[in-house]
C-alpha cells in the first residue's frame, strides 16, 4: 500500500466541482407519488465508485428508482462500521423563477448554480471525489465505510432508504453509525462569528391526514352537519395551537454552547429556565434552535367539495406536522384533542426523531475535522427540524450524524437555498468540505 498523503490530491478537487455539476445536470426530480427516475444519476455515481476500484451494487424496488451501495474495506476488522450516505433526487424547481436554468450545473463566477447544489448532490460529489482520490493514493480507512446513493429521500424514502434498510440489511452489517446531510456548515450570526452546526438529532415526521363527514345538501339550506364547516375549525384550531416548550439533549446541549460563546450566563437546567429570554440574548443565532424547541403542526392542503351550491358529505386537509424527540405521545394526543369528536385523523407518514451523543469520540473527530480546517470557527451541536435518510438507517441500529462540511461566505443563506430558488454552491466551499470530509473519513 502506497503512503498515506496528508489530503486529498488536487485532481480531487477539480473533480468535485465536475461531478457536482454534472450531477446537477441529471434532472432527478422527485414530485412525489412515484414520479422520478433516479437511475441515471445512480449509473453515474456508481460508474466512478468502480473507476476506484469499488464494487458498487444498483438496487431498485421500482424500476428507475435506483439505489448504490459500496463497501471500502478498512484496516482495521474489529472495528464498527460507518455509513456514509446521500440522496440522488431533488425537489422540483421552476426555471422561470430562476437567475440560470435550475439543471443546467452552470458553473459561474467561482459559483455552480443548479438544483441540488447544496441539496444535497454537492455532497454526493463531495464523497466521490474523496473516495477517488483515496484510490489514486492508495489509502484505506481504519473502519469499514459503507457508502449509499439512494432515492426517494425527498418523498417517502419508501423505494431508498427504507428500501435498503428492510430488504438489503446484509449490505450494512457492522455499521453503528453514520454521516450525511445537513450539517457542519457555516453559519454567520454576526460579522465576527463563524458556526458550524454539526446535526445531532431530527425531530420525527408526522404528515397528517384530516376527514370530516357530515351530510350532503343543497347549499342555499341550513346545514348544521357541514363537513366543510367541521374541518375547517379543527384546522383553525391546529393552526392556531400554540406547543410548549420542551428542551430535548441536542438542544440543551446546543443552548449551553451558544450561551458560551455569546458571553451569557444561563443555567437551562434551573427551575423557571426562560428559553425565550436566552433566545432574544442569542440574536441570529437562536435561529439555530429556535423551530426545535417544540413540536409543530402547520395545515398545509384543503380538499373539498366540487361545486358552489353544494355541500360536500366529505372534506379532507392534511397537517405537516413534527415531533421532538420524546414528543410522540404529547403530539398524539393534543391531536385527538384539537380535532374534536368531529374530525377523523391519521398519519399520512410518520417517521421517528432521532438524537445522536454530543459527548461521543465520533462527534469529538466531527468537530475537530472542521475545525482544523477553520481554527477561527465554532462548531456547535444541533437538531434539524426536520429529517433525512438517517431515520430508516436508525432502524438497522445507525446513530445518525448531520455533517456535509461547507465553508460559506456571509452573504449566502444557506438554510434559504433549500428547495429555494437560484440554489447555488461556491467552489471554494466544495473544495473545504472535501478536505474536512476527507480528514474525518482517515480519522473515523
Amino acid at each position: 500500500m502506497a503512503e498515506q498523503q496528508p489530503g486529498p490530491d488536487a485532481t480531487a478537487l477539480d473533480e468535485v466541482v465536475t461531478f457536482t455539476s454534472e450531477l446537477i445536470r441529471i434532472d432527478t426530480t422527485n414530485r412525489g407519488g412515484g414520479d422520478c427516475r433516479e437511475r441515471p444519476a445512480a449509473e453515474y455515481v456508481a460508474e466512478r465508485l468502480t473507476d476506484a476500484g469499488l464494487e458498487a451494487t444498483l438496487l431498485e424496488r421500482t424500476p428507475g428508482r435506483t439505489n448504490v451501495v459500496a463497501r471500502i474495506p478498512g484496516t482495521d476488522p474489529t472495528a464498527d462500521a460507518l455509513l456514509v450516505h446521500g440522496h440522488l433526487d431533488v425537489v422540483p424547481a421552476e426555471a422561470a423563477d430562476w437567475t440560470v436554468h435550475p439543471f443546467s450545473g452552470e458553473v459561474r463566477d467561482g459559483v455552480v448554480w443548479g438544483r441540488g447544489a447544496v441539496d444535497m448532490k454537492n455532497m454526493d460529489a463531495m464523497v466521490l471525489s474523496v473516495v477517488r482520490s483515496w484510490a489514486r493514493q492508495g489509502v484505506r480507512p481504519r473502519r469499514d465505510i459503507v457508502i449509499a446513493y439512494t432515492a426517494d429521500e425527498e418523498a417517502s424514502a419508501e423505494d431508498g432508504s427504507a428500501f435498503l434498510a428492510e430488504r438489503h440489511a446484509p449490505l450494512f452489517e457492522g455499521c453503528t453509525e453514520g454521516i450525511s446531510e445537513s450539517g457542519a456548515f457555516s453559519f454567520h450570526p454576526d460579522p465576527r462569528t463563524r458556526l458550524y452546526p454539526i446535526a445531532a438529532g431530527e425531530r420525527g415526521t408526522a404528515w397528517l391526514k384530516l376527514t370530516a363527514h357530515g351530510r350532503a345538501g343543497h347549499g342555499s339550506k341550513i346545514n348544521k352537519d357541514n363537513a366543510v364547516t367541521r374541518l375547517a375549525a379543527a384546522v383553525a384550531r391546529i393552526g392556531a395551537h400554540e406547543w410548549p416548550v420542551r428542551i430535548t439533549k441536542t438542544v440543551r446541549a446546543a443552548l449551553v454552547e451558544l450561551a458560551a460563546l455569546h458571553g451569557i450566563e444561563a443555567d437551562v437546567d434551573a427551575p423557571g429556565f426562560d428559553v425565550e429570554t436566552l433566545l432574544e440574548k442569542l440574536g441570529p443565532a437562536a435561529a439555530l434552535v429556535a423551530p426545535t424547541l417544540r413540536n409543530s403542526s402547520n395545515p398545509t392542503m384543503l380538499d373539498a367539495g366540487y361545486k358552489v351550491n353544494v355541500i360536500p358529505g366529505q372534506a379532507v386537509a392534511y397537517v405537516d406536522g413534527r415531533m421532538l424527540p420524546g414528543g410522540e405521545d404529547e403530539f398524539v394526543e393534543t391531536m385527538d384533542r384539537l380535532t374534536g369528536p368531529d374530525v377523523e385523523w391519521e398519519f399520512h407518514h410518520r417517521e421517528v426523531p432521532l438524537e445522536a451523543p454530543v459527548d461521543s469520540p465520533t462527534f469529538a473527530k466531527l468537530r475537530a475535522a472542521v475545525e482544523r480546517f477553520d481554527p477561527e470557527g465554532h462548531t456547535v451541536p444541533f437538531s434539524m427540524t426536520g429529517g433525512t435518510d438517517a431515520k430508516q438507517f436508525s432502524r438497522l441500529g445507525i446513530t445518525g450524524y448531520g455533517f456535509s462540511p461547507l465553508k460559506l461566505p456571509p452573504d449566502l443563506d444557506y438554510g434559504a437555498l433549500f428547495h429555494g430558488v437560484d440554489e447555488r454552491v461556491p467552489v471554494d466551499a466544495l473544495h473545504f468540505g472535501v478536505r474536512v470530509l476527507d480528514h474525518y473519513l482517515r480519522s473515523a
